[in-house]
């Protein structure tokens, strides 16, 4: 078992869900979490800072599981075959999550840090409610940590057509995380250039 950092009243035990399910169009079709920056794949870049953070790091992949295995405990992969999107993503790593909350991320924000997950740990204020990522006015639901209560309700959300991350979030009234317009750990780097 991967040691983690000792639970606190702020940061309890999470799982961790890496999105990496997309296919990548503005890669080409490319599958970005496996696109080489600074000499590694981006995932590694993610999963080396989340990884003290939990013993159940997911990752959501519809392609490359064999590649992706070296980086999860456990991977799931969306019931639909036409990448969906990161709802579904989140629907299945919220299913099969070990523990009570989930942080969900993107594969492609390499410069995410310690600092920012302890933040949004911290943020919880009530069992049922998410923390999103809040940049400059403008929610972040691919920076979200929600509650495994939450698994039947954005359930319903799909079967009602939702196919939106955000919208199904915003639902649950999130708690807010503050962070600046420039700030650097939100950078997705989901284009060639972006890697460059």
């Amino acid at each position: 078992m991967t040691a983690t950092r000792p639970a606190t009243a702020s940061s309890a035990p999470c799982s961790v869900l890496l999105l990496a399910g997309g296919r990548g169009a503005r890669m080409g079709g490319r599958d970005k979490g496996l696109m080489p920056w600074q000499g590694k794949p981006l995932i590694a870049h993610v999963q080396a800072t989340v990884r003290p953070f939990s013993d159940d790091l997911i990752v959501s992949c519809n392609r490359n599981a064999n590649r992706y295995r070296a980086y999860a405990d456990q991977l799931v992969e969306d019931p639909q075959k036409d990448f969906p999107g990161p709802l579904a993503g989140v629907l299945a790593g919220l299913a099969v999550a070990r523990h009570p909350w989930i942080l969900v991320l993107a594969c492609d924000a390499p410069k995410i840090d310690a600092a920012l997950i302890e933040a949004m740990l911290a943020a919880r204020t009530a069992p049922g409610r998410p923390v999103m990522v809040q940049q400059a006015g403008q929610w972040q639901p691919m920076f979200s940590l929600i509650p495994k209560t939450l698994l039947a309700n954005l359930q319903h959300a799909w079967s009602q057509g939702e196919r939106s991350l955000l919208r199904a979030l915003l639902q649950h009234r999130p708690q807010a995380l503050a962070c600046a317009s420039d700030d650097p750990r939100l950078s997705n780097f989901n284009t060639p250039e972006r890697l460059e």
